[in-house]
C-alpha cells in the first residue's frame, strides 16, 4: 500500500473540525499584518545549471534544474491550472528566492471555495507535516493540516510534476526531483482574508491560492479519469475526435483537458465540439472553443487547461464529438484506456472544423487528454469513483451502456431529486489502496493509482460535485489486501469527501466466485468489507450492489442472468440492474 495511514486518527480529528456546520472559533487578528507570499521568500530552489551554488534547496547545496523547468512549461510567473486550482510558479529567476520556509507566516489571501491549495514540497527526507490556520472575513479561523512529501522521496503517484535531474555543487544527479499539490478543507461560503503557515521549516511553499467550490455556474455532464501515460502513436499533425456521451445539458460548454502524468508540455493547436450525427460526423459545422482567446493552448507537464465558456446548446444524454488538432508530435499521452467507445484519429492536418468523417480514417479505443465536459447552469454532479464495473468493462461497446450511464438516464426521467450531472471516475483494475500505474513515467500499466491517491483529483476537484459514491475493493482483495487494509481506505475516502462538504455513498462489493483470482478466502475478506460497510455509519448512505446481483443459491457468484461470463463482470443486463437499484433519494440526502 503506497499511501501512509499512519497518524489517521489525528487526520480525520482534523478534518471532522472542517465538515461544514462545524463550529469555527473566533480569534483576534493576526501577530503582524499578512503580506503576500513572495515577499516572505527566504529559501532559494531553482538554479541555473552552470551556476548550481547560487540555490540551496535542503541545506545540502541541492536545487531543482532551471533548464528542467522550463522543459516541463514551469516558467517563472506562468499560471498553472492544477486540481482546478489556479497557481503561479514564482516569478524569479533561478538563484532568485522563491518559496518560504514555513515557519508561521502570515500570508494574505483572498477568495471563498471549498479548499486552499499548495504548491510545496519538503526537504527532510520524510513527509513534513504541520498545522496551521485560516482566516476568514467575518473574524473567525479554522484549522488545517498540511503534508508535504519530500522533493527526492515523495510519491511520484501524487507529484504534480517530476524533474529528471538534481543539481549540486559537485555537478546533476540523474535523480528525480517532485513538486506537489496539496489541497486541505476550509469552510465553504465564508471569504478567506489571510493563511498562517505551519511551523515546519523543512516544509517549503512556492504557491498558494484559494480554490473556488463547486465552480459556480457549471455542472459536470462528463468525465473520464486518467488512467496511464502509456505510449501512443506517434501522433503527429493530427486530430483526435473523441465520442462522449452527456448525462446532464445546458445552454453553454466548456471542456477540460489534463496533462497528467506528463514530464513535457502537450499543445492544443484547436478544437471544436459538434453534436454528433453518426460515426465521426457531426450533425452540424463543429463550432471552435478557444483558450483566453486564443485558439489553441500549451499545458505544462502535470497541469490541466479549461477552455473559456461558449454558447453552445448540448442536450442531455447525447454524443458530442470534440476534436482537436496535435501540431506536434506527441508519442505519449495521458489516456483514460478502457473507452467502451470508439473514436477517430485523422490523416494529417487540422480537421478540427470538419463536419465531415472523410479525414478521420482510423479508430482510437481510449480517451487521451480530454477529461471533461461541463455544461452551463444546473444543480451539480454526482460522481461515480470506481474500477472496471463502473468503467464498463464487458458493456457494449459504443451503446453507452454502463451503469453509470443508465444512472443518467434515470435521473432525467423524473423529478424526485434534481437532474444531476453523471461523472464516471471508474478506471479499469483500480484499486483503493495500492497503485497499479507507478505514477510516472510512460508505462503499458493504465490501472491508474489507487483511489486514494486519486481522490483529490479524480472527485473533489471535479466541476460541480455534490455526491460521491464509492465502489471499488474487489481488485484490492482479489490481489491479496486484506478487509481492515480496504476498510481503512473507505474510512479514509468518507473522512475527506466530507471533510469538503460531499455526500459521500458507498456500494458493496460484487460476487465474484468463479473467476481465477476469487478463492474462497478472497470471498471471506469481501464479506468482512460488506459486512462493516452495512453496519457502519461513516458513510451518508450504502447502495447494496452485492444484494443486487448475487445468486440467492450461490451467493459468492454473480447471478448467471447478470453475468457477463467472466463471473467478475456484469454485463449489460448486470450494469442495468446496478442502476436501477440506486435509491435516487439517496444522492440528494
Amino acid at each position: 500500500m503506497r499511501r501512509c495511514l499512519v497518524g489517521g486518527a489525528v487526520v480525520l480529528a482534523l478534518l471532522a473540525a472542517l465538515v461544514p456546520g462545524s463550529a469555527a472559533s473566533a480569534v483576534p487578528g493576526s501577530r503582524v499584518a499578512p503580506v503576500p507570499l513572495d515577499r516572505l521568500f527566504d529559501n532559494t530552489a531553482v538554479s541555473d545549471d552552470a551556476r548550481p551554488g547560487e540555490a540551496d534547496f535542503d541545506g545540502s547545496g541541492a536545487s531543482l534544474s532551471a533548464r528542467d523547468l522550463a522543459a516541463a512549461g514551469w516558467t517563472p510567473g506562468r499560471a498553472l491550472t492544477v486540481q482546478a486550482a489556479r497557481l503561479t510558479w514564482p516569478r524569479r529567476a533561478a538563484g532568485e528566492p522563491d518559496n518560504v520556509r514555513a515557519a508561521g507566516q502570515d500570508v494574505r489571501a483572498d477568495g471563498s471555495g471549498d479548499a486552499l491549495a499548495f504548491l510545496v514540497a519538503g526537504t527532510a527526507g520524510a513527509p513534513v507535516t504541520g498545522t496551521g490556520t485560516v482566516a476568514y472575513a467575518d473574524g473567525t479561523r479554522s484549522p488545517y493540516l498540511l503534508t508535504a512529501p519530500d522533493w527526492r522521496r515523495g510519491p511520484l503517484a501524487t507529484k504534480a510534476v517530476a524533474l529528471p535531474h538534481i543539481n549540486t555543487p559537485v555537478g546533476q544527479l540523474a535523480e528525480q526531483a517532485r513538486l506537489y499539490v496539496v489541497t486541505v478543507p476550509i469552510l465553504p461560503g465564508r471569504p478567506v482574508v489571510s493563511v498562517r503557515l505551519p511551523d515546519a521549516t523543512d516544509l517549503h511553499v512556492f504557491a498558494l491560492s484559494v480554490r473556488a467550490a463547486a465552480t459556480p455556474g457549471w455542472t459536470g455532464s462528463w468525465a473520464a479519469a486518467t488512467s496511464g501515460y502509456p505510449a501512443v502513436g506517434p501522433w503527429s499533425d493530427r486530430t483526435l475526435r473523441l465520442v462522449v456521451h452527456t448525462s446532464a445539458g445546458g445552454p453553454r460548454v466548456r471542456l477540460r483537458f489534463d496533462n497528467t502524468f506528463a514530464a513535457a508540455p502537450v499543445r492544443i493547436g484547436s478544437a471544436t465540439v459538434a453534436v454528433r450525427a453518426e460515426g465521426a460526423a457531426a450533425r452540424t459545422v463543429p463550432v471552435p472553443v478557444s483558450f483566453l482567446g486564443a485558439a489553441g493552448v500549451e499545458i505544462p507537464a502535470g497541469a490541466q487547461a479549461f477552455s473559456d465558456p461558449l454558447d453552445f446548446a448540448v442536450p442531455a444524454d447525447t454524443d458530442l464529438l470534440v476534436s482537436f488538432h496535435l501540431p506536434d508530435s506527441v508519442s505519449a499521452a495521458p489516456v483514460h484506456r478502457l473507452a467502451a467507445q470508439r473514436s477517430y484519429l485523422s490523416e494529417p492536418g487540422d480537421h478540427a472544423a470538419d463536419g465531415s468523417p472523410a479525414a478521420y480514417t482510423s479508430v482510437v479505443t481510449s480517451w487521451p487528454l480530454l477529461t471533461g465536459v461541463d455544461v452551463g447552469g444546473g444543480p451539480g454532479s454526482v460522481v461515480l469513483l470506481g474500477d472496471s464495473i463502473t468503467d464498463g468493462d464487458r458493456s457494449t461497446v459504443d451503446a453507452n451502456r454502463r451503469w453509470p450511464n443508465v444512472l443518467a438516464t434515470r435521473l432525467l426521467a423524473q423529478n424526485v431529486v434534481p437532474h444531476y450531472g453523471v461523472l464516471n471516475q471508474g478506471i479499469s483494475a483500480n484499486r483503493v489502496v495500492a497503485d497499479r500505474y507507478p505514477g510516472d513515467g510512460v508505462s503499458a500499466d493504465t490501472g491508474g493509482v489507487s483511489a486514494l491517491n486519486r481522490f483529490d483529483r479524480d472527485v473533489l476537484a471535479q466541476t460541480s460535485a455534490r455526491t460521491a459514491v464509492v465502489f471499488e475493493g474487489v481488485n484490492d482483495v482479489r490481489w491479496g489486501a486484506t478487509a481492515e487494509q480496504v476498510i481503512a481506505g473507505l474510512r479514509e475516502l468518507a473522512a475527506r469527501g466530507h471533510a469538503r462538504g460531499l455526500r459521500m455513498l458507498a456500494a458493496t462489493i460484487l460476487p465474484c466466485a468463479g473467476e481465477a483470482r476469487c478463492t474462497a478466502a478472497v470471498d471471506g475478506e469481501r464479506g468482512t468489507v460488506n459486512a462493516w460497510l452495512r453496519s457502519t455509519g461513516e458513510f451518508n448512505g450504502l447502495l447494496d450492489f452485492d444484494a443486487v446481483l448475487r445468486d440467492p443459491a450461490h451467493p459468492a457468484r454473480l447471478l448467471p442472468a447478470h453475468d457477463s461470463g467472466d463471473h467478475l463482470h456484469p454485463g449489460d443486463a448486470g450494469l442495468a440492474a446496478l442502476a436501477r437499484s440506486v435509491d435516487l433519494r439517496l444522492l440528494a440526502g
